[in-house]
């Protein structure tokens, strides 16, 4: 587990930096999982995603940061991490593969870092490595205490806003997300049941408890942001003994959680963001119908090209 006092002064750093997200509730999603249902809505975070909480609580531990630093990233955490260098006059480099959407690379770039294109997540994992060689400041999209600290930080600011949550079900792509919520929670109030969830192929989490140890894969899934070649040994460690369950959803019920989200509670989330609910509908009957359920929407970086394209695709 990340240590509570680690997230605890990670929530007085990056304070400045982020925004508090509201939560939301659903009368129709309580209805349809049988028990209270709360959105967290983290797509509105900075950046459009939870990434900044990690990224600029990891970058501030960082001491020779001012030599500039490299991340790597599907995606949100190129955004986050090109905000917080911004924000703090660091330069940084990003390596992502060349399928990343273009909102990404356009967003990424406009908070100021350079953007690098290699064919893939696994070949930006080798670029990201020779350029730690080189000398740039290493800014791990997961696999770093101090990121997942930073992560931590929404934990605690859901148990301030829900203090009757009962259950939570988070997102996992490294696990990095998943760690730091989930030892926050854990370590405030253990009788939170913690559930996770991944897409068909993004789901190197459930592979590695499968395993019984840390697994790599080739993401093929489309939630790209979920697209983690392996699982980090922490978040493996943290998801083996805290979570529930990892739940893993296809594709296609990825999206229409997504479609629902964009036309019933009008948030435009991400597939990594709307398979929570898909998760949840899978995981209904498992909660107490007296309870709390808390489904955190983790991102909302999508494009109209990709939400056509989505929904074209699986209707």
């Amino acid at each position: 587990m990340i240590p509570l006092s680690d997230i605890e002064a990670a929530r007085l750093r990056v304070a400045p930096y982020i925004v508090e997200t509201p939560v939301a509730s659903s009368r129709t999603l309580s209805e349809q999982l049988g028990t209270k249902v709360l959105l967290k809505l983290e797509l509105f975070q900075k950046t459009g995603s939870f990434k900044p909480r990690g990224a600029v609580n990891q970058l501030l531990a960082y001491d020779e940061r001012a030599d500039g630093v490299v991340g790597i990233s599907g995606g949100n955490f190129a955004q986050g991490l090109a905000y917080a260098a911004g924000r703090l006059g660091v330069p940084a480099r990003v390596v992502m593969p060349e399928s990343t959407p273009r909102n990404y690379l356009d967003a990424t770039r406009d908070y100021g870092a350079e953007v690098e294109l290699v064919p893939t997540i696994a070949d930006a994992f080798v670029r990201y490595d020779e350029l730690v060689a080189e000398g740039w400041g290493p800014m791990h999209p997961f696999d770093d205490p101090d990121m997942m600290a930073g992560n931590g930080t929404l934990g605690l600011e859901l148990l301030d806003q829900v203090p009757d949550v009962t259950d939570v079900i988070v997102s996992i792509g490294g696990g990095g997300f998943m760690a730091g919520v989930t030892s926050a929670i854990k370590s405030r109030r253990s009788d939170v049941r913690m559930w996770g969830v991944e897409t068909e192929g993004a789901d190197v989490m459930a592979r590695s408890i499968r395993a019984g140890s840390p697994q790599t894969m080739t993401p093929t899934s489309i939630a790209k942001t979920l697209g983690s070649p392996y699982a980090g040994e922490t978040a493996f460690e943290i998801a083996g003994s805290h979570l529930e369950e990892v739940a893993v959803v296809p594709d296609a019920e990825a999206v229409d959680s997504m479609v629902f989200l964009f036309e019933r509670a009008k948030l435009v989330t991400e597939p990594a963001a709307a398979c929570t609910l898909a998760a949840a509908r899978r995981l209904k009957g498992r909660f107490d119908p007296t309870g709390t359920l808390v489904l955190v929407l983790c991102g909302g970086n999508l494009s109209v090209a990709d939400l056509c394209a989505f929904t074209d695709r699986f209707g």
